[in-house]
Formats: C-alpha cells, sequence, structure tokens
C-alpha cells in the first residue's frame, strides 16, 4: 500500500471522491506543497501534483510522488495530460495553484502557455473548472501594477485568490490550513453547507483594575473544534473568541472580544443560520474598577454586579442557538434539569450540559438536553461537536 493511503480520510471524508490539480510553480514556498498534499489527502481528496521546471529546483518528483500517491507531472506529453486532467468531459474538481509566483500568475491572465502549470490553468479557464491560486512573492513584485492588474483580470473571469498574508516584505504564501479550508469550503457537499453558523467560545475578562481581572477557566478548545468540524462538514464558519490559550483556525472570519460587555453589543451583527456558544462567560464584573493597581498592603473588599447575560441577546437575533451549561459536581438529573430551565427559559434549541472539569482538555463527556430528550456523547471535543452540530441538520 503506497503510504499516501495510510492517511487517507484520516481527519474527515469532506474531500472524499474530490480530484485536484495541484500546480506548483518556482516559489521558495514550494517547500509547503508536501504538507498540504497530505492534509487534503487526510480529507479524502485526489491530488495530482504538476511541476514547473524552476519548481523541480525546489521540490523533487520523487518527494511528490511519496506525498501524493502519483508520479508528477513535469512536462507535457502525446498523451495531452493537460487535456485529459482539465478538460471537457474530465472528472477534476478543482485546479490549485500553490504556491503561484508573479511570472505564472501573469502568463494565466495572459493565456501565455509555456509550462505544464500555464497550459493546465488555460484548459481550466476554458474548462471552467473551479481555480484556486495562492500567490507567493516578494512584496514589490506583489505591489507591481502591472502584476495587479493580472490577478484583477483573473478575480473578474472568477479566479480564487487565497492570500497572500504580507509580512517581513514578503507577500507570504497562505498557510496549508487555510488553503484546505478554502478548499472544503468550496467542494464540500457535506449537510451543514450554506448554513452560516456563529461559534462564540473562549473566555471573557471582566477587570478589577488595570492589572487584574475576573475570568473563567476555559481554553477555547471547544469552540475550535466546533469550528473545524462546521467548517468540515460544508458550513459557512464564523468565529467570535474571547480570551483563549489555543492557536485560532486559519481562514476563518474571526472576531475578538474581552468583556461580556464588548460582546452584547457584538451581537447587535447577528444575522446566521445558528449560533452555538460554548464561552466561558463571567456572571459578574467589578461594580468600580479602580484606577491603577490596587495597593496589596491592605485588605480589599470587592463589590460585584451581574452582567448581561448574552444567551437571550442572541436569541433575540437567531431562531437556532444551542447553549452550554457547565455545571460542578452534580448528579446526572439536576445537570440535566439545569440545562433543560435553561433551555426553556431562553427558547434555546439545545444545551450542552457538562462539568467544569473537562476545560482546558480534549476529551469530554457531556449531555446534550433538547426538547426531545437527552443524549449523553463522550469522547474528544471534535466527536462531540459533531453530536452538537448533527441536532442543526436534524432540525433544518
Amino acid at each position: 500500500m503506497h503510504p499516501s493511503k495510510e492517511i487517507y480520510c484520516e481527519k474527515s471524508d469532506a474531500l472524499i471522491g474530490r480530484k485536484i490539480v495541484l500546480g506548483i510553480t518556482g516559489s521558495i514556498a514550494a517547500v509547503e506543497c508536501f504538507g498540504l498534499i497530505r492534509e487534503l489527502i487526510r480529507h479524502g481528496a485526489d491530488v495530482i501534483p504538476v511541476i514547473t521546471d524552476a519548481a523541480a529546483g525546489l521540490v523533487t518528483p520523487d518527494a511528490l510522488e511519496f506525498a501524493s500517491g502519483h508520479v508528477p507531472i513535469t512536462k507535457l506529453t502525446g498523451k495531452t495530460e493537460h487535456i485529459d486532467l482539465l478538460g471537457d468531459g474530465c472528472d477534476t474538481d478543482l485546479f490549485l495553484v500553490y504556491p503561484a509566483t508573479a511570472n505564472t500568475i501573469s502568463k494565466m491572465a495572459l493565456g501565455i502557455d509555456d509550462t505544464p502549470v500555464t497550459s493546465m490553468a488555460t484548459v481550466a479557464l476554458g474548462s471552467d473548472i473551479p481555480i484556486m491560486v495562492a500567490p507567493a512573492m516578494h512584496d514589490r513584485m506583489f505591489r507591481n501594477v502591472a502584476v495587479s492588474k493580472n490577478m484583477e483580470t483573473l478575480r473578474d473571469i472568477g479566479v480564487i485568490f487565497i492570500g497572500p498574508k504580507i509580512e517581513e516584505g514578503r507577500a507570504k504564501v497562505a498557510s496549508q490550513n487555510e488553503v484546505v479550508h478554502r478548499v472544503i469550503e468550496l467542494l464540500s457537499s457535506g449537510d451543514l453547507k450554506d448554513k452560516r453558523i456563529l461559534i462564540i467560545g473562549g473566555r471573557s475578562e471582566e477587570p478589577l483594575d488595570s492589572m487584574r481581572v475576573i475570568t473563567n477557566r476555559s481554553s477555547g478548545r471547544m469552540a475550535v473544534a466546533l469550528v473545524q468540524r462546521a467548517f468540515e462538514r460544508g458550513a459557512d464558519v464564523e468565529l467570535w473568541m474571547g480570551e483563549c490559550s489555543v492557536k485560532l483556525p486559519d481562514g476563518v472570519p474571526t472576531r475578538r472580544f474581552t468583556t461580556v460587555g464588548e460582546l452584547s453589543r457584538m451581537t447587535e451583527d447577528i444575522d446566521h443560520d445558528a449560533v452555538i456558544v460554548p464561552a466561558a462567560l463571567s456572571d459578574f464584573a467589578s461594580a468600580e474598577v479602580y484606577p491603577g493597581k490596587i495597593p496589596t498592603d491592605s485588605p480589599m473588599v470587592l463589590k460585584m454586579t451581574p452582567v448581561t447575560k448574552i444567551l437571550p441577546l442572541v436569541r433575540g437575533k437567531c431562531k437556532k442557538v444551542i447553549g452550554f451549561k457547565a455545571e460542578s459536581g452534580l448528579s446526572r438529573e439536576k445537570l440535566v434539569a439545569r440545562a433543560a430551565s435553561r433551555m426553556k427559559g431562553y427558547g434555546l434549541t439545545a444545551v450542552v450540559a457538562d462539568d467544569t472539569s473537562v476545560a482546558g482538555k480534549n476529551e469530554m463527556s457531556a449531555i446534550i438536553v433538547t426538547p426531545g430528550g437527552e443524549q449523553d456523547v463522550s469522547g474528544t471535543k471534535i466527536a462531540v461537536s459533531d453530536a452538537v452540530l448533527d441536532i442543526l441538520v436534524c432540525k433544518g
């Protein structure tokens, strides 16, 4: 068995049955293509590499064959590989150029075919096959007026650009995760396709003074897991994240908040099909924020005041809302009762009830409470996320 088969659908089946032709050009960022190929395979894609002569000086055909399971196309032959892969009647779902140099982008816009990658692009454009391009070049090349015009020409005819990220005087290629997310978003036929889902996660922090805050134990892991699985199942996902200790997902529109007050103002912008709120939000804030730092050489008495409840605000803007209820040391019966009370009181679609001990961990046990009954779920937060998202499928 080829090594590429060992990782097939290792992460999801979001791209199962999808064929992607990957054009690799002569940017040093070409070394990133191995990881990208492997990630696409982990989601079920079949990836066929095509490389230019310049790229072949950076990534070897043998390494690409190891990564993809296909002998890379290094030149066009009498087999007319470009027509076979991207012409009429082909079964290719996407032509992805990663990385794309200024040279290749300009040739694509002008219809110049002098490399296997540009010939593939010309045929794809003529066949109405989706095309994604991830630029990578020096910042000054990216800002060149001619290059910019050529990019606009390609956008006008439907080419999708991913990135670049401008850093350190470079137009750096989009991350592998961002590209995978965008590919899944385009090609997924998942059960959440066309649903706009907002995930609100992380923890709030309410200031006591200029240094100290009141907060909760929450890492943001559950929110990130929900974002990942919603994306992989085809949803259009947005993340609103408070303070957290996890890496934010690439390629997902993200807004940050610190206090409950900031989040409450953000709820005015909710226009999504569904909202899921695993965030750990403060119930109280200091009645008065001390100017500067509170002295530490004398006893301190805090006066607290309740903060705005977020779930009713969210429910006022969206019909389908799933909340979370974390408690400590309760029996199953009492935990379910409290979750059911919150669900009915706020008119929620469901409430996920769990124990506070799961905060920051990769695995958890929870009870999903809906108007129709209860469901016990356990395993990784990815697995629990799937069970939560299943509710939105059942509810239409």
